[in-house]
């Protein structure tokens, strides 16, 4: 079969489906669900996150330039889709998905959600006026992690936590592991039944 080929459009998939909190410089608090977010940087941690300016958090975050990404788990998907379908201008997202609201460690405004396994905090760097969204460049400026998810060798799982992705209009469960990082070029054990007939064999 062939290929068709469409006019330029965004097919990059799947996606993290994140919701981002924030609020303005009253106390007043939002999330909206971010599908066009990811890493720019390692050192320093730099993350981006793009929002159409007619968002309801858009001028929070332009304000006072914090935001919170909190990565979402299946446990989290009806709020997940919730806070991106409904407007913090017509409900309180926070009750309707029952979700609590935790002072951040290193920012002044903006809350985490205690539900998510992983609360990124970020500063705002820069804004980028690109066209039907705006991006902002943003500091992580330290990260909150779920001590549930902690094994006793003080090493987060974050691969159990069940996250989830964004795909062409549908949320997945990411499913099972199929390969860790550079394990296409790391080198096979020799196994011990191999090892002994290498012995035997004088080699």
């Amino acid at each position: 079969m062939g290929k068709q080929t469409w006019k330029p459009g965004n097919m990059l998939y799947p996606l993290p489906a994140v919701m981002v909190s924030t609020a303005d410089k009253s106390g007043e608090a939002n999330i909206l669900t971010v599908a066009w977010t990811g890493t720019v940087c390692t050192n320093p941690a730099m993350v981006y996150i793009s929002v159409r300016p007619e968002r309801y958090s858009y001028q929070m975050i332009k304000e006072n330039g914090e935001f919170i990404i909190n990565l979402t788990i299946e446990e989290l998907i009806r709020a997940t889709d919730y806070c991106g379908v409904r407007s913090g201008k017509d409900v309180d997202k926070w009750k309707e998905c029952r979700l609590t609201k935790e002072k951040a460690v290193s920012l002044e405004y903006a809350p985490v959600i205690a539900e998510s396994p992983v609360n990124i905090e970020c500063k705002v760097k820069e804004i980028q006026e690109l066209g039907s969204h705006h991006m902002f460049l943003a500091e992580v400026t330290a990260v909150q992690v779920d001590e549930a998810y902690m094994d006793e060798k003080g090493k987060f799982n974050l691969n159990k936590t069940g996250l989830l992705a964004y795909s062409h209009g549908e949320y997945m469960g990411l499913g099972k592991k199929l390969g860790t990082f550079g394990y296409s070029v790391r080198k096979k054990p020799v196994r011990k039944k191999a090892a002994a007939k290498k012995r035997k064999a004088g080699k």
